[in-house]
């Protein structure tokens, strides 16, 4: 749907393109090739013909569970490479492999992969138990080294004792112990194993009180971490040793071992088969590495395969299963010989689609050629604007608040140039905008291969709107040059100030002591008037009276395109008793007010508008005096004030009267009216329905007068309050310029005038930091939303209904939206 210019034409965006209803007849033969360059054109969207089928009774369900199915293979692939940390290839390349060699293909490949990750995953938790091993035959090894040489010399310890201090005194108790029969001492048996360190503390303390304390336990903390054979998680571990007596006990820590996680491995008291145990322990996990190395490459070498052709492959099944979902979509004729399908496309297009049938005709070798015909229909097509990657952001703006009827007028054809404009008025600061400009230029520069990247949610919001930014920042430059503010810092860019001061006590911060010394200040706002301290300043006076201006110029522009636009004209009663007095009421008073303000500024009079509109209500036939602008205001005065009190019975009362009594003519044959498709207001439409659908329908009269009196109260209120509205740009504006000349004032020159490069160094980043994060962030937030809202609120509700559908066609390029 976007075009691949860079600049749409006016007319292209005014009116959306002219959309007919097509029926195909296709055989069955070719409905899958015709389906697939359909896909490729872009310029077809299908109606659904069976609708009231389940998706598990269409013709093609097995098909899409099928392409379903090869997504989920392909969906494993992508994961295994992730986890891999090999990147398919960014350009999908499609290869001639047909769909089903593609299955049987990708069925192997599964296939293969899940044996060798199966063989992998065996393989590598024998080495992760083999390490466990290790470690437990080294720390159990020092366990009993230790203990056996303890008790080596406590025996030595107590021979020489009882040999050097043997006496009748002496205790027989050593001696009975040394003398006993080892064939009578209590044999203790023991476990082996690790446990994780986090579960040391609570697997001893289950030990003891399981077994009441007749368990001895030694526990040693592993230097590095350890890969768990079970979870595969690395944690630190304890090698554990619990010495027990009897069956019983034995039983009891087995149990707790499995609760707590703790992996047994045997052990043997021998110090040969020890060391014999760990020469087989280490040339084991000699083998598994190089085993396990080898299985590894084979995977990886595997899954480079996969990624060379993994897009193509992705790309091809998305485009077979949205090729089958629309297939889905038709009507299966009763000879089951060909397919049915009716959809929307643009007028334009009927040649690309016919030449499109016959190619899909000859390529499949069908016999029979596809038929396509034009439908005639009083559905309301789609909407469908042949937009571009500047235009669509733009666009956007205008579908969020509402999809276009179809042939309605455009917004955004305006929105173009006025949301960035409004923005600019709020945001006007020539230096805050070539930051703007600068950041949106690394978005437009690096566009192509930004577009190819996945981005976070605000980047790609940002990267989206890039031209619309880009604009705003443009507008901002020049508001900014006409505000002349830079860091709201004045300067003399095009030339010298048209004022001096009239003596040396004269100070810059007033007017009053000011004189003309040369001509006006060429461009912009001259740069004496920034920090006026006379009662209403200059430059802030400008602000107001300009949005009240660009406010009555915007509304005006909105009632014009309702005639454009075809909103309220489907007969003359609109144009007379809607259109015109709808003009009249917002020009004499407003469009008034607007006059007064160019006059004001054209004589240099020094009149209260103030005064002049409200006495213009309160005491119309008083005299000026020192208020009057021109000659024959009060005249003017009058007829205006006349024309407004008369323009709201004017819009009030005759339609409805009008209306009836055309509705009355109809039904006596003395009048026919057409029915118009989509243009006629909701009262209209039933009156129609009613005259050509109903016979002798009565009219409803309290209803179409009650629709015509909110009408009216409608846009006489919104007159008021949408030009009252439009005072947001100066209040923003002047916002926008106070906060950025805080931050100079404040900040930065404070900090300048300390003298101290520390200081001068912490408020230029203080400086920065609050430039970006409130003028060139959170300011640009506020002037964006409150632009949006003058363009929905007070300019869009003139003239715009939005209550379209967005053409959505069958095409194969929006196939990543979709996902």
């Amino acid at each position: 749907m976007a075009g691949g210019g860079w600049c749409c034409p006016p007319m292209d965006l005014m009116r959306s393109e002219a959309m007919q209803l097509v029926q195909l007849i296709i055989p069955v033969e070719a409905a899958h090739r015709t389906l697939s360059y359909v896909g490729d054109l872009g310029l077809l969207q299908f109606k659904d013909l069976n609708a009231d089928k389940s998706p598990f009774q269409r013709t093609y369900a097995n098909q899409i569970k099928r392409c379903g199915e090869m997504a989920r293979k392909l969906r494993f692939f992508r994961d295994q490479m992730s986890k891999a940390g090999i990147l398919s290839s960014a350009i999908p390349v499609l290869d001639r492999i047909n769909f089903d060699d593609l299955e049987v293909k990708v069925d192997e490949l599964e296939a293969e992969l899940i044996e060798v990750n199966a063989n992998s995953e065996k393989l590598l938790r024998t080495y992760n138990e083999l390490l466990e091993y290790k470690l437990v035959l080294q720390k159990t090894g020092e366990f009993f080294y230790s203990a056996q040489s303890d008790a080596a010399a406590q025996q030595r310890e107590v021979e020489a004792q009882s040999i050097g201090d043997a006496s009748i005194d002496s205790p027989l108790l050593v001696e009975q112990e040394i003398s006993t029969d080892p064939s009578k001492q209590i044999k203790l048996g023991f476990i082996s194993g690790l446990v994780p360190k986090e579960k040391s503390l609570p697997f001893e303390r289950i030990l003891f009180r399981a077994t009441r304390g007749n368990v001895f336990l030694r526990q040693a903390l592993v230097d590095d971490p350890v890969t768990d054979p079970v979870s595969g998680e690395k944690c630190l571990k304890n090698v554990f040793v619990v010495f027990y007596s009897g069956e019983r006990a034995k039983t009891k820590i087995l149990k707790i071992c499995e609760a707590f996680g703790a992996n047994r491995y045997p052990f043997t008291e021998d110090v040969g088969k020890q060391r014999q145990m760990i020469e087989e322990v280490h040339g084991r996990i000699s083998e598994l590495k190089t085993t396990i190395d080898i299985g590894l490459m084979h995977r990886d070498n595997l899954l480079k395969s996969i990624s060379h052709q993994y897009e193509s492959w992705n790309l091809l099944v998305r485009k077979e299963k949205s090729v089958y979902h629309t297939l889905n979509m038709l009507s299966l004729d009763v000879s089951k010989k060909c397919l049915v399908a009716e959809g929307w496309s643009p007028k334009f297009a009927s040649t690309q689609i016919q030449d499109v049938l016959h190619q899909a005709t000859l390529d499949s070798n069908s016999q029979v050629e596809s038929i396509f015909q034009v439908l005639h229909t009083r559905e309301q097509p789609p909407t469908y604007f042949r937009i571009n990657k500047f235009s669509s952001a733009f666009q956007e703006i205008v579908d969020a608040y509402g999809v276009a009827k179809y042939q309605e007028a455009n917004p955004a054809v305006f929105t173009i140039i006025t949301f960035p404009f409004l923005f600019a008025v709020m945001f006007g600061d020539w230096g805050h905008g070539l930051c703007l400009l600068l950041a949106t230029m690394y978005f437009i520069i690096r566009e192509k291969k930004l577009s190819s990247q996945k981005l976070g949610d605000i980047t790609e919001m940002t990267f989206g709107g890039r031209y619309v930014i880009m604009m705003m920042a443009l507008f901002s430059i020049y508001t900014g040059l006409v505000y002349n503010e830079f860091f709201s810092v004045p300067f003399e860019l095009f030339g010298k100030s048209a004022y001096a001061c009239r003596d040396s006590s004269c100070r810059d911060a007033s007017t009053s002591g000011l004189v003309k010394v040369r001509s006006t200040y060429p461009f912009g706002v001259d740069p004496v008037w920034h920090g006026s301290r006379s009662e209403l300043p200059f430059l802030n006076s400008l602000k107001m009276k300009m949005s009240i201006l660009i406010g009555v110029a915007q509304m005006n522009l909105g009632i014009l395109l309702s005639y454009f636009n075809g909103k309220f004209f489907s007969n003359s009663l609109n144009i007379w008793y809607q259109f015109i007095p709808q003009l009249i009421f917002l020009n004499s008073l407003f469009g008034y007010l607007s006059l007064l303000i160019i006059v004001k500024w054209c004589t240099g009079s020094k009149s209260d508008l103030y005064h002049v509109m409200i006495y213009m209500f309160l005491s119309p036939t008083d005299d000026l005096g020192e208020n009057q602008l021109f000659p024959g205001q009060k005249t003017l005065q009058l007829v205006l004030l006349l024309l407004a009190l008369v323009s709201v019975p004017w819009m009030l009362f005759p339609k409805p009267f009008l209306m009836k009594r055309e509705h009355e003519a109809r039904h006596q044959g003395q009048s026919y009216a057409l029915l118009h498709s989509s243009e006629t207001d909701s009262a209209e439409i039933e009156a129609d329905h009613g005259g050509h659908g109903h016979g002798h329908e009565e009219f409803e009269f309290s209803e179409v007068f009650v629709h015509q009196l909110i009408h009216t109260i409608e846009f006489v209120l919104g007159a008021v309050s949408n030009t009252a509205s439009y005072l947001r740009l100066w209040a923003l504006s002047l916002a926008h310029s106070e906060l950025s000349s805080v931050f100079y004032e404040k900040v930065l020159l404070l900090a300048w005038g300390y003298n101290n490069i520390i200081i001068l160094f912490i408020g230029g980043i203080v400086f920065i930091c609050a430039t970006i994060g409130v003028l060139l962030v959170m300011e640009t937030l506020s002037a964006f939303l409150h632009a949006l809202r003058l363009h929905w609120v007070e300019f869009q509700n003139k003239f715009y209904e939005g209550d379209g559908y967005k053409f959505a066609p069958f095409s194969f390029s929006t196939l990543d939206e979709e996902d």
